[in-house]
Formats: structure tokens, sequence, C-alpha cells
């Protein structure tokens, strides 16, 4: 049997059987008791309904996971790209319009597999545990936009990747490589003013006692804002969340009015100083290096790889001259999958150092240590996370430290 063929079977079902073993791993790491830090905070029913929210999703995601991966793997025997290719073949000759038939067709596949999913998630199990707030017409002016973005900006870009793996030889993947780079830049900067409004509405913070305690703290640190946003978060889901996004002019502190309804002004001048202390602490810069490089290295490992015909010939397709590429382009990241996973637990040990320092970051500026463990139990308790994953699943897929592992470090810091 192929051997390119052999590998990407035994990725898929590894994968799939480690997913799920860890997520079991993950259930039987729950605790019945609430822990004393939440005391008072969860009472027992919230308690117990957190924990079967996260069974009622496990068991969602691994059946899923299992159905995804046997229908995978399936298509691939059967020969399921090989009639995408037949496809593209016939509509065009150009290798380019080709691509973006071939990419088009997977898209709209893919898109149509996971509906169900999505909707499942959305309007069952969000909605029996009170999170969605998200009509069937928001729903699928969501997809439409979303879809629309995808194509907009990933056919362009996927048409160049197949011109230059064409026309530039071993030069392919530092050309490559820049041009990834700069389009994620350019997507990065206009992203706050273009494209994000397209799903929520921003709206300057009204002026009042919040306004002028955000703008206060950002100024005694020194962080010029270029605006402090209020973002329609109700219109989707009762969860709340802040995040900082863009550079230069477009810079934003953005805060979901469930997050604002929920927490005391304390509580968000300390949320802000988080967000403050990422860009304080050259967090942003140092991620979208890691991520520039890895890219970077992303595209050397497939310029080894794009040529062979062994790995057409894996999917079914013929490997006679001139190979299609597009095709190729996307059946490599099926190889790379082990190397994609291993560099994502090791941003993940990153940007759970980097939550740490944010949180110290805060502590030393506001002076305690109190708003900021208030706000975060508030919004665990707000989100029925779990407070007790277990550590091979933090380590492996958490971006975060457990909630608990930040308290602890906080009161360590302002015990000090």
């Amino acid at each position: 049997m192929n051997p390119y063929l052999l590998t990407v079977l035994f990725l898929l079902i590894g994968f799939t059987l480690f997913h799920i073993w860890i997520h079991w791993l993950n259930l039987s790491a729950l605790v019945p008791e609430i822990p004393d830090e939440f005391q008072g905070v969860y009472d027992a029913d919230k308690y117990a309904k957190s924990q079967n929210y996260l069974r009622e999703n496990t068991r969602v995601d691994l059946f899923t996971s299992v159905l995804k991966t046997s229908v995978l793997v399936a298509f691939i025997l059967l020969g399921g790209f090989n009639w995408i290719y037949s496809i593209a073949t016939q509509a065009t000759e150009s290798m380019i319009l080709q691509g973006l038939v071939f990419a088009g067709v997977l898209l709209l596949i893919n898109t149509l597999w996971g509906l169900p999913f999505q909707l499942y998630d959305t309007f069952v199990i969000e909605e029996k545990y009170g999170f969605n707030k998200t009509t069937p017409k928001t729903f699928v002016i969501d997809q439409i936009k979303g879809l629309f973005l995808g194509v907009l900006i990933g056919a362009p870009l996927f048409a160049l990747l197949i011109y230059f793996f064409r026309e530039t030889g071993g030069h392919a993947w530092w050309i490559c490589w820049v041009a990834v780079t700069v389009l994620q830049l350019i997507l990065m900067y206009i992203a706050p003013v273009v494209i994000l409004p397209l799903f929520n509405k921003f709206d300057p913070l009204e002026e009042g006692e919040l306004r002028s305690a955000l703008e206060t703290y950002a100024q005694d640190q020194g962080f010029q804002l270029s605006g402090l946003f209020k973002i329609d978060g109700s219109k989707r889901s009762t969860r709340a969340n802040a995040y900082f996004t863009g550079f230069g002019k477009n810079r934003r502190i953005a805060l979901y009015d469930t997050l604002i309804d929920n927490h005391s002004k304390e509580e968000l001048v300390a949320i802000l100083a988080h967000e403050v202390g990422h860009a304080k602490c050259k967090h942003i810069i140092k991620q979208l290096v890691v991520g520039i490089l890895s890219t970077g290295f992303l595209f050397w490992v497939m310029s080894l790889f794009i040529s062979q015909p062994g790995l057409y010939e894996a999917f079914g397709l013929p490997a006679s001259s001139p190979l299609p590429l597009y095709a190729g382009l996307i059946f490599f990241s099926f190889l790379y999958s082990p190397v994609s996973t291993l560099l994502s637990v090791l941003t993940s040990v990153m940007s759970r150092k980097f939550e740490y320092e944010a949180d110290a970051y805060a502590l030393r500026t506001t002076g305690s240590a109190e708003p900021l463990i208030q706000g975060l139990k508030k919004l665990s308790v707000d989100n029925l996370s779990n407070l007790t994953p277990h550590p091979w699943l933090v380590f492996l897929e958490y971006s975060h430290p457990t909630v608990l592992q930040r308290i602890r470090a906080m009161r360590a810091l302002d015990q000090a």
C-alpha cells in the first residue's frame, strides 16, 4: 500500500483515538465538590449544571470526531478526492482555475457537512444551557458572511500559492511565506475596522464613570488607545469576553456588553489592565513572530513533499505530469498534522505563560489581585467553565491556565 496513504490513515485514526482518550481523562477528573475558592460563588445546582454541560459537550464532540474521521477515511478510500479532481479538470484546463474549483467544491462539501453540527451546538446544547441568543436569521447571515470572506480572501491567496509553486520552483516556499505574512499583517491592521464590524456592532463606550476609570488607567500606564468599544455580544450569546485587537491607529480594546452588565467598575479596570499587560509585555508581537516563523517552516516542509507523486496517488489522483499542485497543497495538511499539533502545544505553553505575566501586570498596576480574581470567578460561573480540567488536557489544548491556577498565582504575588 502507498506509504503516504498508510501514514495519513494512521494519523487520522490515531489522533481520533488519542482525542477520545484525553477527553475521557478529562471527564474522569471532574470533582463533584465545589472547590473552596468558589464556595459562595457557585451554588450547588449551577455547579452541577456546569459539569452536565461539560459531559454533554464532550459526548457530542467525541461522537462528531468519530463520525467525521470515519467519513473522511471512507471519502479517501472510495475516491472522493479523485471525483472532485475530475470535476475540476473537466471545468477548465487552467491549473489555477482547476485549483479554485477543487478548493471551492471541498469548501462547499465541508460547509454543508459541518452545518448540522453547528446547528445542533447552537440551537440545542447552547440553548439548553441558557447561552444561545442567536436567531435563525442571524445564524444564516453569519454563515453567508463567513463564506463570502473565505472566498474573497482565500481564493486570491490560494491562486497565488498555486502560481508560485508552479512557476518559481525551489524559491516558492519563501515567496509564499512572504506573501502570506504580508496578507496576515494587512488583515490584522484592517480587521478591527473592516472585518469584525461585519459580525458585531462596535459602539464607543459611552461617557461616564466606567469610561473615565478605564481611560485614566490607560493614561497612567502610558497606553494609547484608539478607542474603547462595547460589542453587542448579547446578540448571539450570554457569554462575556474582552479583547485587545489591531495595531497602530486601529488598536482597540473591545468589551462585550454582557461583560459590562455583569461586572463592577473595579473588575472591568482589572480586566483592561490584563489586556494592557499583554501589550506592555510584548506578548502580541512575540506571538506574531512565532506565528510567522511557523508559517515559514510550514511552507519549507511543504516544498519537500508537494512534488512527490506518491502523495497524489495516496488520495486517488493520477501522478502524471504536470502534478495538480493545488491538490498537493491540501493533501500535505494531512501529513503536517503531527508537526502542527506539536507547534500548537508549544504555543499553548507560551500562551499560558503570557497569561500569568498579564495577570501579574494587572495586579502590579492596580495594586490588588482581588478585582481581577473576582472578575475571573464571575466569568467562570457565567460561562459554566470546568474548574478542574485534567492536567494533560490543559497541557495539550489550553491557551490559558485554569482559573484556579491563575487565582493561586495571583494570591501568591499579592502576599509576597
